[in-house]
């Protein structure tokens, strides 16, 4: 189910996870070649994808809300 970002945070390790407008959070990594998500390595980057819809896997189970 696509749900939009409404803001970021950065996990225990450091790495960026997206919060969606479902209340749980997606992990938005940049990891070439496997994950090719170079928007996610600046402010401006992050800022830019506010709004831009990731497909929620928790959400499609049915899972609880992470925040």
């Amino acid at each position: 189910m696509l749900q939009p970002i409404i803001g970021y945070y950065k996990d225990e390790q450091g790495h960026w996870v997206a919060k969606l407008s479902c209340h749980h959070n997606q992990h938005v990594r940049h990891q070439p070649p496997f994950i090719n998500r170079p928007w996610v390595t600046t402010p401006e980057g992050r800022n830019s994808k506010l709004g831009f819809e990731l497909n929620c896997v928790k959400c499609e189970r049915k899972a609880p809300k992470d925040f």
